[in-house]
């Protein structure tokens, strides 16, 4: 019944699939931001001293959104410029859920990496890249940093559910439907 092999090896999803650059991007990311996530909730556990371990975890984690964002960017670009596959054969509702789930994925890959960069700019601290420290834009602004670090932490919920949605969509074409969806995000080719 929960079998994961297709019921149909001839199934256009094993033919159209999406591009090895949109893969290897959607791979990446997917790895980073759940890291991203682990650290983001671990660093806050860390003890508050003026340098030790807690900094260089907030700096690490800024560092590591900065690149989200620019991933997420070349992300979009590539989208833009090459569309993905049709949908599998499934319901309308369930093609309009998908395409709803998809771009508050985007969004949220956005705003997250943005309001916590925008937090981190009106802090009044210096914000690093890597060790690099980026050049100060913004005066210190205490309403200001308090709205974006609210931003990011709503976001932040926001963006765990809605992957738990996706990879729950996933398993349930995979192991369910069998419609091989999954395997058009897949590495290699399914045989």
């Amino acid at each position: 019944m929960f079998s994961s092999e297709p019921r149909n090896g001839d199934d256009p999803a094993f033919t159209v699939r999406y591009t090895s650059t949109a893969i290897v991007l959607h791979w990446l990311i997917a790895f980073v931001v759940i890291s991203q996530i682990v650290l983001g909730w671990l660093m806050q556990e860390i003890p508050k001293v003026p340098v030790g371990p807690r900094v260089n975890a907030y700096n690490l984690h800024k560092s590591i959104g900065l690149t989200v964002l620019m991933l997420m960017a070349l992300r979009l670009a590539w989208r833009a410029t090459h569309a993905p596959p049709p949908p599998v054969a499934m319901p309308a509702w369930q093609v309009r859920a998908a395409w709803v789930s998809h771009w508050l994925l985007y969004a949220c890959l956005f705003v997250q990496p943005l309001s916590g960069y925008l937090g981190s700019a009106f802090s009044g601290y210096p914000v690093r890249y890597f060790g690099l420290v980026l050049p100060a834009w913004a005066a210190t602004s205490p309403t200001l940093k308090q709205v974006f670090e609210n931003v990011h932490l709503v976001t932040s919920v926001v963006l765990v559910a809605a992957i738990a949605l996706h990879v729950a969509a996933a398993f349930k074409h995979h192991l369910i439907d069998r419609d091989g969806l999954l395997y058009r995000m897949r590495w290699r080719r399914a045989r």
